[in-house]
């Protein structure tokens, strides 16, 4: 169902393209958490090809979809890992990439899952999270889901939004620098942080 939505968000493919241009030209590592079936990593393979990848995901049908699209690709490591427990050892990450998955996990996880994030990154590392933010009013909120031609009663029970503002203040108190949204359209968003070089 996701799959079939994923297309039709209105200005996805600018949010995704401001974040591409985040991602350094010189990165070995990326870290995407929540592939789904492969779509933002896909696009970073294409902008980076050189750089090794390992993509994240819980979902038996999204990893599938991820092994099937990377299975010529000896640079892209596909792990079974839900986001709701602690990242895994991988060793250090010079980017780390998300795109519409942190927002599913509950509030605490999701700044514990932030700071894990700081860790597996490199100094200069940068943590670059296209996400579904909270409107900060129910009235913006409907209009947000007219948007996308989805009613209220429709809205996927999953979802747990939180506020934009509370997310990048957790971005720096954990010590990322520069931490800011640098695109949003309405609750779509994209948080980018780096890791101090000392």
């Amino acid at each position: 169902d996701y799959l079939s939505r994923a297309d039709s968000i209105p200005h996805r493919t600018e949010g995704e393209a401001t974040l591409l241009e985040c991602v350094p030209q010189h990165v070995h590592r990326v870290l995407d958490l929540g592939s789904g079936d492969g779509r933002l990593l896909n696009l970073v393979k294409l902008a980076r090809p050189s750089a090794s990848a390992v993509a994240l995901d819980f979902s038996t049908a999204m990893l599938v979809r991820l092994k099937g699209r990377f299975s010529s690709s000896k640079s892209v490591q596909v792990i079974s890992h839900d986001l709701q427990n602690p990242l895994p050892h991988f060793g250090k990450f010079d980017a780390i990439v998300s795109s519409f998955a942190i927002h599913h996990l509950t509030h605490e996880r999701k700044r514990i899952l932030y700071g894990e994030i700081f860790s597996a990154l490199n100094p200069g590392g940068v943590f670059c999270n296209l996400e579904h933010v909270a409107s900060a009013t129910e009235t913006l909120h409907h209009q947000f889901l007219a948007a996308l031609n989805t009613k209220p009663e429709d809205e996927d029970p999953s979802n747990k939004l939180l506020d934009l503002h509370q997310q990048l203040l957790w971005l720096r108190e954990i010590g990322f620098q520069n931490a800011d949204c640098l695109w949003k359209w309405r609750e779509l968003a994209l948080m980018v942080g780096t890791k101090p070089l000392a």
